[in-house]
């Protein structure tokens, strides 16, 4: 895994995982990173400084990422995978036109800023999910 900082046109900087450089240019390529307070795909690499460790100790970036992933799932628990019907599904909830109900799918950046423009809570999910049954 390799950590990048990233940065999106509004200097908003945050940090993404990537398993090399060549997932971020692939995953940056087909509009997949975003950024998660403003939703623009016009994201690129930012000035990074070192990560040097004096002792030899520090975080094991695997022992996080299983951390992360772990407390992600525990979070959808619950949820119902909507896939690409989640914008509709989550304004449905919100404007009480469906049942309110955990759920958790696709929105493009547009979709997003959408939703947030509209009062509709949501959030982006940490790390990617597997569609139930894509997964081999």
């Amino acid at each position: 895994m390799i950590v990048f900082d990233l940065a999106c046109p509004d200097k908003h900087v945050f940090e993404a995982w990537f398993g090399s450089t060549a997932d971020y240019e692939e995953q940056r390529a087909r509009g997949l990173v975003s950024c998660p307070l403003c939703g623009s795909a016009e994201v690129a690499k930012a000035p990074m400084a070192p990560a040097v460790c004096g002792t030899g100790e520090g975080p094991d970036p695997k022992a996080l990422l299983k951390v992360l992933a772990a407390a992600q799932a525990k979070a959808l628990e619950g949820s119902t995978f909507v896939g690409p019907r989640f914008a509709e599904q989550a304004r449905a909830m919100h404007l009480g036109e469906a049942e309110h109900r955990q759920i958790h799918g696709q929105a493009s950046p547009e979709q997003a800023k959408a939703l947030v423009a509209e009062g509709v809570p949501v959030a982006p999910l940490p790390l990617p999910i597997i569609p139930p049954g894509e997964a081999n």
